[in-house]
């Protein structure tokens, strides 16, 4: 199995800036995609940004030249510097992580917990 952990949510005043943190552990064969998630209440799960395995990165329109996403492959790690943060950025943010852990079956998306994210005007 694989386990994902968020971690680096918080509150914070419109215009500042939170890194949150990602790290996948557990029987992994090989790490693809990796991306980050949010949620806020009464919406449906929308992805924030993602990269891939050789560094491309992509990003949803409302966070692009304020968010950056980053990865260590050797680590198992992602993170996300969030800049100029405003009030609509506040959700729950979540990291998935898509694994291999054999040879004989595909690749899958793993899931963390999630972590709050909240902004103030």
């Amino acid at each position: 199995q694989v386990q994902v952990v968020e971690s680096g949510g918080g509150l914070v005043q419109a215009g500042g800036s939170l890194r949150l943190s990602c790290s996948a552990s557990g029987n992994i064969l090989s790490i693809n995609a990796m991306g980050w998630y949010r949620q806020a209440p009464g919406k449906q799960r929308e992805l924030v940004a993602s990269i891939t395995s050789g560094g491309n990165t992509d990003y949803a329109d409302s966070v692009k030249g304020r968010f950056t996403i980053s990865r260590d492959n050797a680590k198992n790690t992602m993170a996300l510097q969030m800049n100029s943060l405003a009030p609509e950025d506040t959700a729950v943010y979540y990291c998935k992580v898509t694994a291999r852990t054999s040879t004989l079956w595909a690749a899958y998306g793993y899931w963390g917990q999630g972590t709050q994210v909240t902004v103030s005007s």
